[in-house]
Protein backbone atom coordinates (compact mmCIF):
# COMPACT_ATOMS: atom_id res chain seq x y z
CA UNK A 1 0.00 0.00 0.00
CA UNK A 2 1.13 3.58 -0.75
CA UNK A 3 2.29 5.58 2.20
CA UNK A 4 0.52 8.86 3.05
CA UNK A 5 2.44 12.13 3.02
CA UNK A 6 3.49 13.35 6.38
CA UNK A 7 1.03 15.74 8.01
CA UNK A 8 3.74 18.23 8.77
CA UNK A 9 4.31 18.87 5.03
CA UNK A 10 1.23 21.16 4.91
CA UNK A 11 2.21 23.32 7.93
CA UNK A 12 4.18 25.97 6.02
CA UNK A 13 1.09 26.82 3.98
CA UNK A 14 -1.08 27.13 7.04
CA UNK A 15 1.51 29.32 8.78
CA UNK A 16 1.49 31.96 6.00
CA UNK A 17 -2.29 32.09 5.48
CA UNK A 18 -3.94 34.84 7.62
CA UNK A 19 -6.76 33.85 9.83
CA UNK A 20 -10.19 35.50 9.42
CA UNK A 21 -9.55 37.47 12.63
CA UNK A 22 -6.26 38.82 11.28
CA UNK A 23 -7.99 39.81 8.07
CA UNK A 24 -10.68 41.74 9.96
CA UNK A 25 -8.10 43.57 12.07
CA UNK A 26 -6.09 44.50 9.00
CA UNK A 27 -9.12 45.85 7.13
CA UNK A 28 -10.39 47.78 10.14
CA UNK A 29 -7.17 49.81 10.36
CA UNK A 30 -7.78 51.17 6.89
CA UNK A 31 -5.17 52.52 4.51
CA UNK A 32 -2.31 54.66 5.83
CA UNK A 33 -3.12 58.41 5.63
CA UNK A 34 -0.59 60.35 3.50
CA UNK A 35 0.92 63.58 4.92
CA UNK A 36 -0.88 66.82 3.79
CA UNK A 37 1.50 68.76 1.50
CA UNK A 38 -0.68 71.90 1.76
CA UNK A 39 0.23 72.47 5.42
CA UNK A 40 3.93 72.68 4.61
CA UNK A 41 3.25 75.01 1.68
CA UNK A 42 1.12 77.27 3.90
CA UNK A 43 3.87 77.41 6.51
CA UNK A 44 6.46 78.34 3.90
CA UNK A 45 4.11 81.07 2.53
CA UNK A 46 3.61 82.56 6.01
CA UNK A 47 7.35 82.57 6.62
CA UNK A 48 8.02 84.35 3.33
CA UNK A 49 5.27 86.87 4.12
CA UNK A 50 6.71 87.66 7.56
CA UNK A 51 10.21 88.09 6.12
CA UNK A 52 8.86 90.35 3.37
CA UNK A 53 6.97 92.50 5.87
CA UNK A 54 9.98 92.84 8.12
CA UNK A 55 12.24 93.71 5.21
CA UNK A 56 9.72 96.16 3.75
CA UNK A 57 9.17 97.75 7.15
CA UNK A 58 12.88 98.28 7.54
CA UNK A 59 13.10 99.97 4.15
CA UNK A 60 10.08 102.16 4.94
CA UNK A 61 11.54 103.15 8.30
CA UNK A 62 14.85 104.09 6.72
CA UNK A 63 13.08 106.11 4.01
CA UNK A 64 11.01 107.97 6.63
CA UNK A 65 14.13 108.82 8.64
CA UNK A 66 15.94 110.15 5.56
CA UNK A 67 12.83 112.17 4.54
CA UNK A 68 12.60 113.71 8.02
CA UNK A 69 16.26 114.63 7.95
CA UNK A 70 15.80 116.21 4.52
CA UNK A 71 12.82 118.25 5.74
CA UNK A 72 14.84 119.52 8.69
CA UNK A 73 17.64 120.57 6.37
CA UNK A 74 15.23 122.34 4.02
CA UNK A 75 13.63 124.17 6.95
CA UNK A 76 17.02 125.36 8.19
CA UNK A 77 18.00 126.44 4.69
CA UNK A 78 14.74 128.39 4.31
CA UNK A 79 15.30 130.16 7.63
CA UNK A 80 18.84 131.07 6.61
CA UNK A 81 17.61 132.37 3.25
CA UNK A 82 15.00 134.51 4.96
CA UNK A 83 17.66 135.94 7.20
CA UNK A 84 19.92 136.74 4.24
CA UNK A 85 17.08 138.36 2.29
CA UNK A 86 16.62 140.68 5.29
CA UNK A 87 13.01 141.56 4.53
CA UNK A 88 11.49 143.16 7.59
CA UNK A 89 14.58 142.83 9.73
CA UNK A 90 14.69 146.50 10.58
CA UNK A 91 13.77 147.53 14.09
CA UNK A 92 10.95 150.03 13.52
CA UNK A 93 9.95 152.44 16.24
CA UNK A 94 6.40 153.82 15.89
CA UNK A 95 3.50 155.05 18.00
CA UNK A 96 0.42 152.88 18.42
CA UNK A 97 -3.23 154.01 18.46
CA UNK A 98 -3.10 154.55 22.23
CA UNK A 99 -0.05 156.83 22.07
CA UNK A 100 2.35 154.16 23.29
CA UNK A 101 5.75 153.82 21.68
CA UNK A 102 6.17 150.40 20.06
CA UNK A 103 9.19 148.74 18.48
CA UNK A 104 9.62 145.48 16.66
CA UNK A 105 10.95 143.79 19.81
CA UNK A 106 7.51 144.25 21.37
CA UNK A 107 6.13 141.68 18.94
CA UNK A 108 8.86 139.06 19.26
CA UNK A 109 7.45 135.75 20.41
CA UNK A 110 4.15 136.35 18.59
CA UNK A 111 2.90 135.45 15.15
CA UNK A 112 2.09 138.70 13.37
CA UNK A 113 -0.07 139.50 10.36
CA UNK A 114 1.00 142.91 9.10
CA UNK A 115 -0.66 145.23 6.60
CA UNK A 116 0.41 148.66 5.29
CA UNK A 117 -2.36 151.04 4.24
CA UNK A 118 -4.09 154.30 5.15
CA UNK A 119 -7.35 155.29 6.80
CA UNK A 120 -8.64 157.36 3.86
CA UNK A 121 -8.41 154.40 1.51
CA UNK A 122 -11.85 154.09 -0.14
CA UNK A 123 -12.17 150.31 -0.50
CA UNK A 124 -9.01 148.19 -0.81
CA UNK A 125 -7.61 148.79 2.67
CA UNK A 126 -10.93 148.17 4.46
CA UNK A 127 -11.37 144.97 2.45
CA UNK A 128 -7.88 143.72 3.28
CA UNK A 129 -8.18 144.58 6.96
CA UNK A 130 -11.55 142.82 7.07
CA UNK A 131 -9.93 139.78 5.50
CA UNK A 132 -7.02 139.89 7.91
CA UNK A 133 -9.44 140.12 10.84
CA UNK A 134 -11.34 137.10 9.51
CA UNK A 135 -8.10 135.12 9.29
CA UNK A 136 -7.36 135.88 12.94
CA UNK A 137 -10.87 134.81 13.96
CA UNK A 138 -10.58 131.55 12.04
CA UNK A 139 -7.26 130.72 13.69
CA UNK A 140 -8.62 131.68 17.12
CA UNK A 141 -11.13 128.85 16.80
CA UNK A 142 -8.27 126.33 17.10
CA UNK A 143 -7.20 126.46 20.75
CA UNK A 144 -4.06 124.43 19.99
CA UNK A 145 -2.62 127.28 17.91
CA UNK A 146 -0.96 130.40 19.33
CA UNK A 147 -2.78 133.70 19.06
CA UNK A 148 -2.02 135.84 16.03
CA UNK A 149 -1.35 139.54 16.48
CA UNK A 150 -2.78 141.71 13.65
CA UNK A 151 -0.90 144.98 12.99
CA UNK A 152 -1.75 147.90 10.72
CA UNK A 153 0.96 150.45 9.77
CA UNK A 154 -0.06 153.60 7.97
CA UNK A 155 1.64 154.85 4.81
CA UNK A 156 -0.03 158.24 5.23
CA UNK A 157 1.36 159.77 8.45
CA UNK A 158 0.28 163.28 7.45
CA UNK A 159 -3.39 162.42 8.00
CA UNK A 160 -3.17 159.26 10.09
CA UNK A 161 -2.22 160.54 13.51
CA UNK A 162 -2.86 158.64 16.75
CA UNK A 163 -6.47 159.84 17.04
CA UNK A 164 -7.28 158.90 13.43
CA UNK A 165 -5.75 155.45 13.89
CA UNK A 166 -7.70 154.88 17.09
CA UNK A 167 -11.01 155.71 15.40
CA UNK A 168 -10.24 153.62 12.37
CA UNK A 169 -9.10 150.31 13.89
CA UNK A 170 -12.26 150.03 16.01
CA UNK A 171 -14.01 148.83 12.86
CA UNK A 172 -11.87 145.69 12.74
CA UNK A 173 -10.49 142.99 15.04
CA UNK A 174 -10.27 143.99 18.73
CA UNK A 175 -6.60 142.90 18.90
CA UNK A 176 -5.62 145.02 15.89
CA UNK A 177 -2.79 147.44 16.68
CA UNK A 178 -2.52 150.61 14.58
CA UNK A 179 0.93 152.19 14.19
CA UNK A 180 1.91 155.64 12.96
CA UNK A 181 4.76 158.10 13.39
CA UNK A 182 6.67 160.83 11.70
CA UNK A 183 7.08 160.68 7.89
CA UNK A 184 10.68 159.53 8.37
CA UNK A 185 9.72 156.78 10.83
CA UNK A 186 6.90 155.51 8.64
CA UNK A 187 9.09 155.58 5.55
CA UNK A 188 11.80 153.60 7.36
CA UNK A 189 9.28 150.97 8.49
CA UNK A 190 8.00 150.62 4.92
CA UNK A 191 11.52 150.24 3.58
CA UNK A 192 12.17 147.40 6.03
CA UNK A 193 9.39 145.43 4.33
CA UNK A 194 10.08 146.82 0.86
CA UNK A 195 6.70 148.48 0.73
CA UNK A 196 6.06 150.84 -2.16
CA UNK A 197 4.08 153.99 -1.29
CA UNK A 198 3.49 157.07 -3.43
CA UNK A 199 1.17 160.00 -2.67
CA UNK A 200 -1.00 160.99 -5.62
CA UNK A 201 -2.07 164.50 -6.66
CA UNK A 202 -4.46 166.40 -4.38
CA UNK A 203 -7.95 167.34 -5.54
CA UNK A 204 -9.77 170.62 -4.89
CA UNK A 205 -10.60 169.51 -1.35
CA UNK A 206 -7.02 168.60 -0.58
CA UNK A 207 -7.83 164.92 -0.64
CA UNK A 208 -5.48 162.44 -2.26
CA UNK A 209 -4.92 158.73 -2.75
CA UNK A 210 -1.79 156.87 -1.71
CA UNK A 211 -0.67 154.20 -4.16
CA UNK A 212 0.98 151.43 -2.15
CA UNK A 213 1.85 147.74 -1.96
CA UNK A 214 -1.20 145.62 -1.20
CA UNK A 215 0.08 142.64 0.74
CA UNK A 216 -0.53 140.95 4.08
CA UNK A 217 2.77 139.88 5.61
CA UNK A 218 3.27 136.92 7.94
CA UNK A 219 5.98 137.47 10.56
CA UNK A 220 7.11 134.55 12.70
CA UNK A 221 7.92 134.71 16.45
CA UNK A 222 11.60 135.32 15.62
CA UNK A 223 10.61 138.57 13.90
CA UNK A 224 11.40 137.21 10.43
CA UNK A 225 9.26 137.69 7.36
CA UNK A 226 7.91 134.24 6.49
CA UNK A 227 5.23 134.65 3.83
CA UNK A 228 2.92 137.14 2.13
CA UNK A 229 -0.61 137.07 0.73
CA UNK A 230 -1.99 139.17 -2.10
CA UNK A 231 -5.58 140.13 -2.88
CA UNK A 232 -6.20 136.85 -4.71
CA UNK A 233 -5.95 134.87 -1.46
CA UNK A 234 -9.12 134.60 0.60
CA UNK A 235 -9.30 134.32 4.39
CA UNK A 236 -9.56 130.52 4.38
CA UNK A 237 -6.51 130.06 2.17
CA UNK A 238 -4.48 132.46 4.27
CA UNK A 239 -5.59 130.83 7.54
CA UNK A 240 -4.59 127.40 6.23
CA UNK A 241 -1.20 128.72 5.14
CA UNK A 242 -0.58 130.37 8.51
CA UNK A 243 -1.62 127.17 10.31
CA UNK A 244 0.85 125.13 8.28
CA UNK A 245 3.64 127.60 9.00
CA UNK A 246 2.87 127.38 12.70
CA UNK A 247 2.92 123.59 12.72
CA UNK A 248 6.22 123.47 10.84
CA UNK A 249 7.91 126.32 12.68
CA UNK A 250 11.36 125.81 14.16
CA UNK A 251 12.72 128.64 16.31
CA UNK A 252 16.13 129.34 14.88
CA UNK A 253 16.99 133.00 15.33
CA UNK A 254 15.40 134.09 18.59
CA UNK A 255 18.14 136.64 19.19
CA UNK A 256 18.31 137.94 15.63
CA UNK A 257 17.37 141.48 16.66
CA UNK A 258 19.45 141.62 19.82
Amino acid sequence: PKSRPAAHSFQPLLKHSPTPLQQRVSFSQGPTQPQNPGSKAGLRLKTRLIVTLLFGGGILGAWWYVWQEKQEQLQQQRMEQLRQVAVGQGNFSLTDHTGRRRTKQDFLGSWVLLYFGFTHCPDICPDELDKMSSVVKILDQDSSLPKVQPVFITVDPERDDVAAMERYIKEFHPRLVGLTGTPEEVKRAGQDYRVYASIGPKDDDGDYIVDHTILIYLINPDGLFLDYYNRMKNEYQIAESVRNHMLNHRTAFTNVLK
